[in-house]
C-alpha cells in the first residue's frame, strides 16, 4: 500500500491533534478542524489504510485512532518542523545558564537541567562527565602548614579535586613550585588509563628526595579521577509527568517514578553518541520505558563529549519543541564551557 500526501497530510493531522490533546481522533474531528478538502468518510478510509500500514492504533472498536510508535518515528524522521523558540525562551537558556557558570562544570548542567524541565513541562535528566575520559590538566602543590601540603588536580572538564599530603619534612614555596612544575610536565594531558608504569617510574625518579610527596601524589591522582567515573545523574521536574493524562493510571505513574529512580536505567536510556537523538516507545531497549519517548544529546568541551542531556516522557509530547529546545541548550552548554576553559587555562 502507497504511503501517497493525502495519507501524510492525515497523518500528520492525527498526530498534531493527539499531541495537542490525547484524546483518539476521529475521522469526523479531522475534517472539521483541518482544512485537509475531503470528505469525513475519505479520511476514515484512508484512516483505516494507515491503521492496516501500521503507522495508527485503535484502542476500542468505536473509538478514533492514536499514532502508534512507527507513526512517530515517520513523523520525526520526515515531516517535523522545528519549533521557532521566542524570544523569551531563548533568553532563559542564555541568561540562566550564563549566570549559572563561573564556568563550573556541576553548576552549569545543574541549571541546563533545570531549564529543561522548565522550558518541555518534562522530565529532564543530565548525565555528568566520566572521569576516565577526563585529562590532568593542572596540578599546583600548595603548603598549608609545617607539615601538611595541599594537592589541587583539575581536569580538562574543570572538574576540582584536593588532597592533603602530609610530610615528615617541611617543603619551601620554591622546592613546591619546582615539584609541582614537575608533576604538570610529566602527567599534564594524560587520563588515568594512561598513568602507566613508565610514566610512574620517570615520575619517581624526578621526584627523588621527595618521597613522601611521591607515595601520596599516585594514589591522590587515582582515587580522585576514578572518583569522577561514578557518574551522577540529575533529574528535574519528575513531577511533571502528572501534568499528562497518560499518568492519571496511579500503576503507570508508579512505574514512572520507579523507572527514573533507577540510576543504571536512566544512564541506559540517555546514553546518546548524536547531536540528538530520538527513541520512541520500543526503541528503548529498558523494559520500563517502552511506553515512553527519550530525546537526548551530547555535550561537549571543545568538540569532546562528556556527557548526555535529555528528556523522558509519554510518546504524545511535542517532538518540533523539545528538539528545539534540547538543541538551543545544548549549543548554550557548549559555548560557556568553551569559554570557561579558555579563560581557566
Amino acid at each position: 500500500m502507497e504511503m501517497d500526501e493525502r495519507k501524510i497530510r492525515i497523518l500528520q493531522a492525527i498526530i498534531q491533534d493527539y499531541i495537542n490533546t490525547a484524546e483518539p481522533v476521529g475521522s469526523r474531528t479531522i475534517a472539521k478542524k483541518y482544512d485537509l478538502g475531503i470528505s469525513s468518510a475519505t479520511i476514515r478510509n484512508e484512516m483505516a489504510d494507515l491503521e492496516d500500514m501500521g503507522y495508527l492504533e485503535q484502542l476500542h472498536s468505536s473509538s478514533g485512532r492514536k499514532p502508534s510508535d512507527k507513526g512517530y518515528r515517520l513523523y520525526v524522521d520526515k515531516f517535523m518542523q522545528l519549533h521557532k523558540l521566542s524570544p523569551i525562551e531563548e533568553n532563559i537558556i542564555k541568561t540562566h545558564i550564563l549566570n549559572s557558570a563561573l564556568y563550573e562544570m556541576d553548576r552549569v548542567i545543574k541549571q541546563a537541567t533545570s531549564i529543561l524541565a522548565e522550558l518541555t513541562g518534562l522530565t529532564s535528566i543530565v548525565k555528568s562527565p566520566s572521569g576516565k575520559k577526563s585529562c590532568i590538566k593542572s596540578i599546583q602543590l600548595i603548603n598549608i602548614d609545617v607539615n601538611n601540603i595541599l594537592s589541587v588536580i583539575i581536569t580538562d572538564t574543570n572538574i576540582i579535586r584536593n588532597n592533603v599530603i602530609r610530610t615528615k619534612k617541611s617543603i619551601d614555596n620554591y622546592s613546591l613550585a619546582k615539584l609541582s612544575n614537575i608533576l604538570n610536565v610529566r602527567l599534564n594531558n594524560l587520563t588515568v588509563e594512561e598513568i602507566n608504569l613508565e610514566v610512574i617510574n620517570n615520575l619517581k625518579n624526578d621526584l627523588r628526595g621527595y618521597e613522601d610527596i611521591f607515595n601520596a601524589i599516585i594514589p591522590a591522582l587515582y582515587e580522585s579521577l576514578n572518583s569522577i567515573d561514578t557518574f551522577d545523574i540529575y533529574l528535574e521536574g519528575t513531577t511533571n509527568i502528572f501534568n499528562y493524562p497518560e499518568y492519571n493510571d496511579i500503576e503507570r505513574a508508579k512505574n514512572f517514578l520507579s523507572l527514573v529512580d533507577n540510576k543504571d536505567k536512566v544512564n541506559d536510556l540517555i546514553n546518546s553518541s548524536d547531536s540528538i537523538t530520538i527513541k520512541i516507545g520500543e526503541e528503548n531497549f529498558v523494559e520500563d520505558a517502552k511506553d515512553c519517548t527519550v530525546i537526548s544529546a551530547v555535550y561537549s568541551l571543545k568538540n569532546k563529549p562528556l556527557g548526555s542531556i535529555g528528556v523522558i516522557g509519554p510518546t504524545r509530547m511535542p517532538y518540533s519543541k523539545v528538539v528545539s529546545i534540547l538543541g538551543e541548550i545544548v549549543n548554550e552548554i557548549n559555548n560557556v564551557l568553551d569559554d570557561g576553559y579558555d579563560d581557566e587555562f
